[in-house]
């Protein structure tokens, strides 16, 4: 809908009379902030290429900023580049670049304050301590637009897309690596993120903080500090997603944290430290998952309740699961383990006996880290065998009664 409207306006705006301002070295106008002031609502201001060094630019008015060739909006005196105060902003075409560091305000090279119905898409922001950030924003879209950082500390650097009390956004298509965290949302409804690419950020690729009812789609997450986090949050929707070697001694594919219902399908983790780490998330169906070759591919804590995981592929992991409680309240049925070894006699695509994936020495390892130096030693497959056969230690519920034999294609 916010991509019909933005074509429909700019298709419109002729039809009125609308008034066309021209930026550069060339023309009348030589400034930016100059041109926003003497637009009237709805102007088309067109940036030719060229360097604009102007401090903060306010733009405070419904208008269209668009670039020629990439001019470059670089920040100065400490500030960020572009405050928006205005709704109905349409912002493309430009580079934004150098905003400082700052340990006491939110510099962003462009900043969205307290507007609706705003769009930014395709810009290049480079080294910028906050790329794009919004805040008290609704019915906004960000797409297309490459965010990269030389983000060096957690402590000194700012997020590349950060959204703050925000409802309606949609943020599409977007690059964005080199900073703290790649995507970043806190009290954020009602928000779709899809078809991005979030790698080498210090920290997470994309981080939610108590928001509720969003769904991300198709987004890739690679080599990140840890790939995902959702934190005290409901109902969010996880789906077509990659978490791609987030490897580290404490990182995640995905990370999930107090919350509460939502979905978790279709996705891939591989080559990640831990694919999915849950502690204390209830009532997710996490189906049809492809978990390659993870550390550990699930681990799923003792606090967490009433989750279905059905129809997921788990493929050479060194773990598949593990959890740091006796009793498991969660179900597990339907899924392919490639360490299963049992037998299918009535050929009907499901294992005869059910598959314990929680093994004695992946219970062991979660209690005692050292004793993953034993991997792959003799001892160790005696102790998960005798395990097997009499359970002991690992959760007695926590099977899988109907293992499938092949993968889910």
């Amino acid at each position: 809908m916010l991509k019909l409207l933005s074509i429909f306006l700019l298709l419109s705006i002729p039809l009125f009379g609308t008034d066309t301002l021209e930026v550069g070295k060339n023309h009348q106008l030589t400034s930016v902030q100059q041109a926003i002031k003497a637009a009237q609502p709805g102007a088309i201001i067109r940036i030719w290429p060229g360097h604009y060094q102007e401090g903060q630019i306010v733009v405070d008015k419904p208008v269209f900023l668009l670039g020629h060739q990439y001019p470059v909006l670089e920040g100065s005196d400490g500030s960020g580049v572009l405050l928006v105060t205005s709704d109905s902003v349409y912002i493309s075409g430009l580079q934004i670049q150098n905003v400082a560091t700052s340990y006491t305000e939110d510099r962003a090279g462009i900043k969205l304050d307290n507007v609706k119905g705003c769009v930014v898409t395709n810009n290049k922001l480079l080294n910028c301590f906050f790329g794009i950030y919004l805040q008290k924003s609704t019915h906004c879209q960000i797409s297309n637009n490459q965010v990269i950082g030389e983000a060096a500390q957690e402590m000194s650097s700012g997020n590349a897309i950060h959204l703050w009390y925000c409802k309606n956004v949609k943020i599409e298509q977007n690059l964005v690596s080199h900073h703290r965290d790649g995507l970043y949302l806190e009290f954020v409804d009602n928000s779709a993120i899809a078809g991005n690419t979030s790698s080498q950020n210090l920290r997470y690729g994309l981080h939610f903080m108590f928001s509720n009812d969003n769904s991300y789609t198709g987004n890739r997450f690679e080599t990140n500090g840890a790939g995902v986090a959702v934190m005290f949050s409901r109902n969010i929707k996880m789906t077509s997603n990659e978490f791609l070697n987030n490897w580290g001694t404490a990182s995640y594919g995905l990370l999930l944290k107090e919350i509460y219902g939502g979905e978790i399908t279709n996705n891939l983790f591989a080559n990640n430290t831990t694919g999915i780490y849950a502690e204390s998330a209830n009532r997710l169906k996490i189906h049809n998952n492809d978990m390659k070759g993870n550390g550990w591919a699930l681990k799923i804590l003792g606090s967490c309740m009433d989750n279905t995981f059905t129809g997921n592929n788990f493929f050479t992991n060194t773990f598949d699961l593990t959890t740091n409680s006796i009793e498991d309240h969660n179900t597990y049925v339907g899924n392919y383990w490639s360490s299963y070894t049992g037998y299918d006699l009535d050929h009907n695509g499901y294992g005869d006996i059910p598959h314990r994936p929680v093994t004695m020495y992946s219970y062991l390892v979660g209690r005692i880290d050292v004793s993953i130096l034993l991997l792959r030693s003799l001892f160790i497959d005696i102790l998960n065998f005798a395990e097997k056969v009499t359970p002991l230690f690992v959760p007695k519920s926590l099977v899988d009664p109907e293992p499938l034999m092949s993968p889910r294609i």
